[in-house]
């Protein structure tokens, strides 16, 4: 049987879980069997740059964390080799960094995930990483906005010649 101070580690570490939980936008479970250590060390670092964290976390302590946090649907998936990345300020940015290591290490999986509360698939999460990042559609949309006022200015000059010559004639 666990020792009493054993018992009180593994609340600690449920307690602490649930916290970062509560506070991140992005909780995605990953499959990791295969990854190096040199890959590990690039990942956390690159998630780091997107405010967001690695971590390999026993299965039995983050589902109880995640009950803590009233988050259900996820059992199924704490099975096996799975690490925890939780984001803090955005929950695209480490989900592309996730998603452009997956495609270049077939042998690394998105198993699901939780974006601010809502369970998701992982299908849904790569979904979510193709897309262009927010400063692209925005600049995306400042193109388009800007390709019409072109034309509309050009449609008005040629009203304006048109009126000119009218007038002339």
């Amino acid at each position: 049987m666990a020792s009493q101070n054993s018992i009180n580690q593994k609340i600690k570490e449920v307690e602490e879980l649930a916290e970062k939980i509560k506070k991140a936008k992005l909780v995605l479970l990953t499959d990791y069997k295969g990854i190096n250590v040199a890959d590990v060390t690039n990942v956390r670092a690159k998630l780091r740059g997107a405010n967001a964290e690695y971590k390999v976390i026993k299965n039995n302590i983050t589902k109880r964390a995640l009950a803590a946090c009233g988050i259900e649907g996820l059992e199924e998936h704490l099975e096996g080799t799975t690490a925890i990345i939780l984001g803090y300020e955005d929950y695209l940015e480490p989900s592309k960094v996730i998603y452009e290591y997956i495609k270049e290490h077939d042998f690394y999986k998105i198993k699901a995930g939780v974006i601010e509360g809502k369970v998701v698939s992982a299908e849904e999460v790569i979904t979510l990483a193709k897309l262009p990042s927010r400063e692209t559609l925005l600049a995306q949309l400042a193109g388009a906005l800007l390709g019409n006022i072109s034309k509309l200015a050009v449609a008005l000059d040629q009203v304006s010649k048109k009126k000119a010559e009218t007038v002339e004639a």
